[in-house]
Parts: C-alpha cells; structure tokens; sequence
C-alpha cells in the first residue's frame, strides 16, 4: 500500500502543473511500469502558434498490442518530426522575451535521437529542472504502482485556474491562453517562471 504519495505519469513538456506537483511534492514517483497512454502528456503538449494552441506529438513504433508499458514505448523517426516540432516552436516563440537566451538549450532536445520515449522525457525533464533551478532528486517507480491510497494523477491533464496570467506573444489576437507547455511559460516569462510554478501548487501541511 502507497500512503500520502502523488503518483505521476511521465511527460514531454507538461504544463507548468505537472512541474509545480512534482517540485513541490516531497513524495512523489514517476510511474514508468504503467501502459503507455495515448494522446497524454506523456508524449502531447501544446503550444500557441499565431491561429491559436497547436498540439505537437512524438511519434511511437506502432505495436499490435496496446498495452505496452511507458517504459518500452520506441519513438518513430519515419517522419522528421524533430524538424517539423523545432520550426513550430521558433515560429511561435521567436519573437518572446526570451527565446535567444533559452533556444539552444531546448533545440538540443529536438536533436538527440533517443530509441525510448521514456529517455527522451527524462531528457527533457532534466532541462526543465536546470532551467528552473529545482534541485530536488525525482523517483521513478520500479514495478507497476497498485494499491494506492494516495493522489493517482495519472489520468490527469494537469489542468490550473490558478495560474496567474502572463504576456503570451499572440494573446493580442486570441487573449490568455492556460495549461499550454511549460515551453510556453519558459520562453515568456524567463528566470520568473519559478514564481509561476511555485504559486500554482502548495502541499497540504499536515
């Protein structure tokens, strides 16, 4: 039995919830035994382009069975998507506030050829945490976390009304837009993106 701990799913460029649970948390474990979940922030975020949000997916080898553990899920380089991912985010992002000083930075990720997704996530983790200075070590489950009586978010969409709001490049054309990719927060809002994540969610003291 799991007690008081916030399980989590693994994730590509999550929204700023996902990062403020698991900096926030001091119990948290990244379940990387469960079966792999389409179309979910494990390899789906979103981000907001001139007509609006726009989602980008990693690709995976297609297996016949479904239940394919997260841990084994192998990224498809069939298609460029990595260029195609890069060109969409310089095209929404260029203009923001601090594009240049974080760009290389994140056009590494979409450079590296990982075979499992999980490594490529756990990649992308990491630039998250330098970037916002959380200096925390992350768990990663072991065997399929069961039995849980604590907070299962692996369903969840780390969806916020609490964000506070801050200037996005088109919300001139299409207003405030919540819950795209921490990339978006990043490239916005810069070394203050820490405020934002630490506001947004606060562990019960008990």
């Amino acid at each position: 039995m799991l007690n008081n701990k916030i399980i989590l799913p693994s994730s590509f460029f999550a929204p700023p919830l996902y990062y403020s649970i698991l900096f926030n948390s001091p119990d948290c474990i990244i379940d990387v035994h469960e079966h792999y979940i389409k179309q979910s922030v494990r390899s789906r975020f979103s981000i907001y382009a001139a007509n609006g949000k726009l989602d980008l997916s990693v690709p995976k080898i297609r297996k016949k069975s479904s239940k394919t553990k997260m841990k084994d899920i192998q990224i498809c380089y069939a298609e460029p998507w990595q260029k195609k991912h890069w060109k969409s985010i310089t095209s929404c992002y260029n203009s923001s506030p601090f594009f240049e000083y974080y760009k290389d930075k994140f056009e590494n990720i979409f450079k590296i050829k990982e075979k499992y997704l999980i490594d490529l996530n756990n990649k992308s983790l990491d630039l998250i945490m330098q970037i916002l200075k959380a200096d925390r070590n992350i768990n990663f489950s072991t065997q399929y976390q069961s039995n849980i009586s604590g907070n299962d978010l692996r369903s969840s969409s780390f969806k916020s009304k609490n964000i506070t709001k801050y200037d996005q490049v088109f919300s001139t054309n299409h207003g405030f837009i919540n819950n795209l990719s921490i990339i978006d927060l990043i490239f916005n809002t810069g070394p203050e993106s820490t405020i934002f994540i630490n506001d947004l969610y606060k562990p019960k003291v008990k």
